[in-house]
């Protein structure tokens, strides 16, 4: 029997929609039409999206949210330079909740 690797991660109130396409579609389409909020940061050295989740969410589990909100694939490593539209968690889970 296999597990998924968020299992354990806190659900966000976003039930089964935990890192799926929907959720990730979600967010990108909140995100172009301007109604989810969020800052900007820019990826330094040798930082990874779940390093930066980590220190802004408090949960490195969360990167997927970074990632779909700044159109960025599935890999965490990104070059450093990249620009990272960092959402705020209580409204993606808002969103998806």
């Amino acid at each position: 029997m296999a597990f998924s690797r968020y299992a354990r991660s806190p659900k966000l109130s976003l039930g089964t929609q935990f890192g799926t396409s929907i959720a990730i579609q979600t967010i990108r389409s909140a995100m172009a039409a301007g109604t989810l909020s969020y800052t900007i940061d820019v990826l330094r050295g040798a930082e990874r999206l779940d390093t930066v989740a980590g220190s802004v969410y408090g949960d490195g589990r969360y990167w997927w949210v970074i990632a779909a909100a700044s159109e960025i694939g599935w890999g965490m490593q990104v070059p450093a330079g990249t620009e990272l539209r960092i959402p705020d968690i209580a409204a993606v889970a808002k969103l998806l909740g």
